[in-house]
């Protein structure tokens, strides 16, 4: 349970309250608050440094079993970010130390200078997320996620806000379902069975589900897509979902790279490359989540996803090298390698969307490339447009959610780097420079007239190390960052 509370300490009970404390000046302006920090006074150690912390047992005259107290350093290094991450943390030491709830102090917005609702709403989605824990597979399941999570605030404040709590509960959990998702093992998440789970939750939240079989894209001629899925045992699927409100500004639709295995096909990968291959349908991942999440935060647009969902592996039945397939648009590709097949896949999905929906802005998010992860790293995903107004407000989004973007160029004689001698267009490029941008290229020659941006999420959909609001894993990269986009257009 996710909670902006009142509570009058001197006669309500709270097992764990903590109180963020900065070295240089004082954040809080609630009268309570400051007669319990009077109780640290005398503590020397304790300066409110970021990583300082100190806990006081049964403060005389308050019902509050325990108060710990955390440094969360300088004011001016305070921003919505650190706060998600304070939050976060907090929750995580709880979770450790086996306790069932808690409840945090939210400073004064005024004396850090953050916007009150950012401030709530980043409080609440760092505490949120850290709440998650992703133990299917563990036996014995040492940690248990708070039951309660409060954070406290003015009587008014809470009155004021009291739908924020769940406005970001819904695209929190929406977060944490791509996360899972992306967590489930390959052996788990056939195309059969990702496409089962997607169908199920979308159907749950009410959204309208189409599902094309193998025999289904056969007839429609998804040549692309399912020249993909030939070296497989496991048969592809598309998923269609659906959010119609009665009358929508506009049409925006979402398509998810979504390959729930990546052996690279008879290109086949390194040892290296193929040890987290699970996560490589990590943006169907994300559409599909967000979906779930807009049909619950319901804004007055219409929204479509498209997830064409396959399994890239060798077989004597799998593409190869100097292939030519037909995809659903009508252009032959030259296979110039099969471990470029996000690509393939995209490209169906996306002329099949602007063939049906029309859209007035068609968005792709994939773990498309390596070299996008060489150029941002891995905590920054690339966006690629021709129209500098959409990048810019998905890059917005990013800052407003801290999943980061970054636009990046789209020079149109790198086209020229996809020339085939037999076919209309080659899968790769024919230099080893520049492939995040070939790719984008790539996508580009698909989308006709219609206004899009691919948002290419290799780095960031997967992260090795945890963070404060985190675990190893799935990042859920994607979702928190497209509902901000569809609630802001």
């Amino acid at each position: 349970m996710l909670r902006l509370k009142n509570v009058d300490f001197n006669k309500d009970k709270v097992k764990t309250f903590v109180i963020p404390v900065c070295e240089d000046k004082d954040i809080h302006d609630n009268r309570l608050v400051s007669s319990i920090k009077k109780e640290i006074s005398g503590i020397k150690e304790f300066k409110g440094r970021k990583g300082d912390e100190v806990t006081l047992y049964n403060i005389s005259g308050k019902k509050i079993e325990k108060v710990i107290f955390i440094g969360i350093g300088k004011v001016e290094t305070i921003d919505a970010e650190s706060l998600r991450a304070f939050a976060g943390s907090v929750v995580k030491k709880c979770i450790q130390k086996g306790f069932g709830e808690v409840m945090i102090s939210v400073p004064s917005a005024g004396k850090i200078k953050i916007e009150l609702q950012l401030m709530l709403k980043s409080l609440m989605e760092g505490g949120y997320l850290g709440n998650h824990i992703f133990d299917k597979y563990k036996k014995d399941k040492k940690n248990k996620p708070l039951k309660r999570i409060d954070f406290f605030v003015k009587a008014d404040i809470a009155k004021k806000f009291n739908r924020l709590s769940s406005h970001v509960k819904k695209i929190c959990d929406s977060t944490i379902i791509a996360r899972e998702w992306v967590n489930t093992p390959s052996n788990d998440k056939k195309p059969v069975d990702f496409t089962k789970s997607i169908a199920a939750l979308g159907k749950k939240a009410g959204l309208n589900i189409t599902v094309l079989d193998e025999k289904q894209l056969k007839m429609k001629k998804f040549g692309s897509l399912l020249a993909v899925a030939a070296g497989s045992i496991n048969k592809p699927r598309m998923v269609i979902m659906e959010y119609s409100p009665k009358k929508p500004r506009k049409t925006v639709v979402l398509v998810g790279k979504g390959v729930t295995f990546d052996s690279g096909g008879i290109n086949l990968k390194t040892s290296e490359g193929l040890n987290n291959m699970k996560m490589d349908m990590a943006g169907a991942a994300a559409v599909a989540s967000t979906l779930i999440a807009v049909s619950n935060i319901k804004p007055d647009i219409k929204v479509v996803g498209v997830l064409p969902i396959v399994e890239n592996m060798p077989s004597g039945s799998a593409i190869r090298p100097g292939d030519v397939i037909k995809s659903f648009e009508g252009k032959t590709i030259e296979i110039g390698n099969t471990d470029a097949e996000g690509r393939l896949i995209l490209i169906d999905a996306m002329a099949y969307a602007i063939k049906k929906y029309k859209p007035n802005v068609l968005i792709d998010v994939a773990t498309l490339t390596g070299a996008c992860v060489v150029a941002l790293g891995e905590k920054i995903a690339g966006v690629f447009s021709f129209d500098n107004k959409i990048a810019d407000s998905i890059v917005k989004s990013g800052e407003r959610t801290f999943e980061r973007c970054w636009q990046m160029p789209m020079p149109k004689d790198y086209k020229e780097f996809l020339k085939s001698e037999i076919a209309d267009i080659k899968n790769i490029g024919n230099s080893r420079y520049g492939g995040a941008i070939t790719a984008a290229m790539f996508l580009s020659e698909f989308t006709g007239d219609t206004k899009w941006a691919h948002i290419d999420i290799a780095g960031p959909a997967f992260i090795n190390k945890g963070t404060a609001y985190c675990g190893a894993g799935g990042s859920g990269f994607g979702v928190r960052l497209l509902c901000d986009y569809l609630e802001n257009i």
